[in-house]
């Protein structure tokens, strides 16, 4: 069912406070749909696991669009890298800057690896205004990367004074970023569709921003604070 912008649960057959629960144990912990099933059960909520899964592709984006406005800026020192997701059997590349303090800035998936991805991905961060214009960008020896940023210095979408650094060490870490994000989709054991995929990493990254302390006024890993920041996103009661 769609989302209302003034009853984001309009038709549900469970409370907000509950559906907000399951959606974020899921893409915070390591915990399948049928676990959350499980504990919600314990809980005297008798829903099925595929339940659950279509909360989590309803509200994972909808949690991105109404955090967006509150995310701190980061600084201009870009750490940027790509790794493999398993989507119908295949790899696609789930790209992902931060800061020089470990910050997520931005995350975008695409279907490949290329100079097109890279340019792709980079559009979407310099087009997001939470995320402050880079002083240096920072990647590995991916020959696609010097090609995408000179095709954005030439179309004047980023600053010619952008320094492009390609350091390996200095990658690190974002490199170990990535496996909060891995640790996740391995029990997932792979998404189905590309839109299945997308639609859950972009929540699965948003909770771990927010857990990173990216949030204005709420502190890193102050985990009360974070289900009433989320309850407040989607007007729920606390």
């Amino acid at each position: 069912m769609p989302i209302t912008p003034d009853d984001p649960f309009h038709w549900r057959h469970y409370e907000g406070e509950l559906i907000l629960c399951c959606v974020r144990w899921y893409l915070d912990l390591p915990l399948s749909y049928r676990h959350i099933a499980k504990l919600m059960r314990e809980r005297g909520l008798s829903t099925h696991h595929t339940c659950i899964f279509r909360w989590v592709q309803v509200y994972s984006p909808e949690l991105v669009k109404r955090c967006r406005p509150y995310l701190r800026r980061t600084n201009k020192s870009y750490r940027v890298d790509e790794t493999y997701i398993k989507v119908g059997g295949k790899s696609k590349y789930l790209y992902r800057a931060v800061d020089s303090t470990g910050q997520t800035i931005d995350f975008l998936l695409t279907a490949k690896r290329d100079a097109g991805g890279a340019k792709h991905f980079f559009r979407k961060v310099f087009q997001t205004a939470s995320n402050p214009p880079p002083r240096v960008i920072n990647v590995d020896k991916n020959l696609a990367y010097p090609l995408a940023i000179e095709e954005l210095k030439t179309e004047a979408v980023l600053s010619k004074r952008v320094r492009l650094r390609q350091c390996r060490y200095l990658n690190n870490i974002v490199e170990q970023d990535h496996r909060t994000v891995k640790r996740r989709t391995r029990l997932a054991m792979g998404y189905g569709s590309f839109r299945t995929a997308w639609r859950t990493l972009q929540g699965i990254e948003t909770m771990h921003m927010i857990n990173k302390g990216r949030v204005r006024w709420l502190a890193k890993d102050d985990v009360i604070g974070q289900v009433k920041f989320i309850h407040k996103l989607f007007a729920v009661a606390v």
